[in-house]
């Protein structure tokens, strides 16, 4: 894994949680290129660049201003160009409903925001092993929401 090369795209309005993530990717045994961007109408301009390559995977907000992440995953998954970029759902909670509607919509995994760093490093590299060997495909849904159970 620490040979192969991410290209990320993060879309989150808090600044602190956007750092903290810059911080636990830059501490993976990986070589990454991360692009932020602060809502979700930056998010759909900003994948609708033409003749800009995709990123390898999209780290969603569930809750942004603007548009919200389970409005641009729809949004996302209905466009061809974008339909099979793989989208990780942050959030810090996730209420049963509302993950099997975004495994519906189309998202990869739904990763709950940790507040450890350590916490946090594992669970941005379970998904990025997770998504190696998915190859593109939506994984099961069983293992869709990470960093514990549905509550």
């Amino acid at each position: 894994m620490a040979s192969e090369h991410w290209y990320l795209l993060l879309a989150d309005d808090d600044d602190d949680d956007v750092h903290f993530f810059k911080e636990a990717l830059d501490d993976l045994p990986i070589t990454a290129r991360l692009e932020v961007v602060q809502d979700g109408e930056q998010l759909i301009q900003w994948l609708s660049r033409p003749a800009e390559p995709l990123p390898d995977v999209l780290f969603l907000d569930l809750n942004m201003p603007r548009k919200g992440g389970a409005e641009c995953l729809v949004e996302l998954k209905r466009d061809l160009k974008l339909e099979h970029l793989p989208v990780v759902i942050l959030s810090t909670y996730f209420e049963p409903a509302m993950a099997n509607l975004l495994y519906k919509n189309g998202a990869h995994y739904c990763m709950r925001k940790p507040t450890d760093f350590f916490r946090l490093k594992q669970l941005i590299h379970q998904v990025l092993t997770l998504l190696a060997s998915a190859n593109g495909q939506q994984p099961p849904k069983e293992g869709f929401v990470l960093n514990g159970t549905l509550n």
